[in-house]
């Protein structure tokens, strides 16, 4: 179950944890843990990660904002 909780916004400062790129998925888990991932490889664990995330923050539509001055 994947649900809208407030959350802060990525940062450059958060990397995926599989490549270390920017990330832009944040999958938090029931332990309290979380998992970064940049959106090639949020969107290759999507479907692993549904079953065990209570929370599953995917900001990538940042992606294809235009930037603000």
């Amino acid at each position: 179950m994947t649900t809208a909780l407030a959350s802060s916004e990525l940062t450059a400062a958060d990397r995926c944890d599989r490549c270390g790129a920017q990330a832009y998925i944040r999958a938090r888990l029931a332990n309290g843990g979380e998992l970064l991932f940049c959106a090639h490889h949020g969107r290759q664990h999507l479907d692993s990660l549904r079953p065990i995330a209570v929370d599953i923050d995917d900001q990538t539509e940042r992606l294809h904002r235009e930037p603000t001055s």
